[in-house]
């Protein structure tokens, strides 16, 4: 995971069938513009990152998980349709959709990924760093 901005958290859904806490590092969050992210949230996604391990529930009863691709599940609230995590195969990190978190969360933003899949009816002019596919090399999560 890359370089880790803050410490701990809780967050949930909307209506609180899924409620958990981080208690470990969070990657700053990174924009994703891919397909599944738009169709998934409506719009681009807001994700953070931190260790498996890390993540702990303290309501799970409307977790569902969809298997959206060969390589990753998606974890929503099966009551509410709150997208809330991204979870690759065979790696230690999960993605957490950083509106999920309760506030303050001390995060801020990094990066946009997949501009390539961006949708065309907004423009991205914050001026952090975009890049046309996944994050660079030296940071080997996906915002998901």
């Amino acid at each position: 995971m890359s370089t880790p901005q803050t410490t701990n958290g809780s967050g949930s859904c909307l209506c609180g069938a899924v409620r958990f806490e981080v208690n470990g590092a969070l990657r700053p969050v990174m924009y994703c513009h891919c397909e599944q992210c738009r169709k998934t949230s409506g719009h681009y996604v807001a994700a953070t990152a931190c260790e498996l391990d890390d993540l702990s529930f303290t309501n799970d009863a409307g977790l569902e998980w969809y298997q959206s691709s060969p390589e990753a599940q998606r974890g929503f609230c099966k009551v509410c349709g709150s997208s809330l995590f991204w979870k690759p195969k065979n790696k230690k990190t999960i993605s957490v959709m950083a509106g999920s978190l309760s506030r303050p969360t001390g995060l801020i933003a990094s990066s946009h990924i997949y501009m390539h899949m961006a949708s065309d009816y907004y423009e991205v002019s914050d001026g952090l760093p975009q890049y046309d596919d996944v994050y660079p090399s030296d940071h080997v999560d996906e915002a998901e």
